[in-house]
């Protein structure tokens, strides 16, 4: 108790008051300056972290409304680009319910929904796609601002598609989905015949006979004076010849 005692009366003295109110003001300001510098770090962090997840949230909506876009056209495309664009889908999906938002898995399902319809229509040329693609990018921009309010709107869309969607109407899509898929892979699989080859060296249309018939070429019979003058000549060259000499 003496050095509490000791303390005491040193704590109390009227010539260490100044020293004291120094220490206290100085304890004061440490405690309030990490407190500032501790709420500005958190007001720094929670604002990256928004950053990072309005950037998130940017990039899935990209890449569903892309999807969209491919899913409008569903049944032009070859069997490959189909399998990428359904891998892109799922990472989206994938990356949305991840998303430390409420309502991340709500609007999970309505898009899923929503690009299973596009595909249907896609094959079956139902309508003009131009407007349901600007209705898909549009809600989910507003479900990125207003995440709360278009859960609400989620809900009652899924409840109301689960209501009027009936067995015998499953049914009927889920055949029209086969026959569609069906002409799909008939039109991709179905061989194209390969057009043929122009020849190199066409042959002429009138072929010259390769043994062609030799020409007769018929002598010209001596003329009549020609003949008569031989005759003519002969008959001068025995008279012209001498008499045999006979001795006496």
């Amino acid at each position: 108790m003496q050095w509490w005692n000791s303390f005491v009366s040193w704590l109390t003295a009227a010539s260490n008051q100044t020293m004291v109110f120094s220490a206290v003001v100085l304890v004061v300001a440490i405690i309030v300056a990490s407190l500032l510098a501790a709420w500005i770090s958190r007001g720094a962090i929670r604002h990256l972290l928004a950053q990072h997840d309005r950037e998130l949230k940017a990039a899935v909506i990209g890449a569903l409304v892309d999807a969209a876009t491919e899913a409008s056209v569903w049944n032009s495309l070859s069997p490959q680009e189909q399998v990428m664009a359904d891998r892109a889908v799922g990472q989206a999906d994938i990356q949305l319910r991840l998303l430390p938002i409420k309502g991340s898995a709500v609007a999970a399902n309505w898009a899923a929904h929503q690009l299973a319809e596009l595909k249907r229509t896609s094959a079956t040329f139902g309508y003009q796609l131009e407007p349901a693609l600007l209705e898909f990018r549009d809600r989910l921009i507003e479900w990125q601002h207003k995440p709360a309010r278009a859960r609400k709107v989620f809900l009652s869309d899924l409840d109301r598609w689960k209501v009027a969607n009936t067995t015998s109407e499953k049914s009927l899509l889920a055949e029209q989905d086969a026959w569609a898929a069906q002409q799909h892979h008939d039109q991709y699989s179905t061989p194209q015949a390969a057009p043929v080859p122009a020849p190199l060296n066409p042959a002429p249309l009138n072929p010259a006979p390769l043994n062609p018939a030799p020409l007769n070429y018929a002598t010209t019979p001596a003329s009549p004076s020609t003949e008569t003058q031989r005759l003519l000549d002969d008959v001068q060259a025995l008279e012209v010849r001498p008499a045999p000499y006979s001795a006496s």
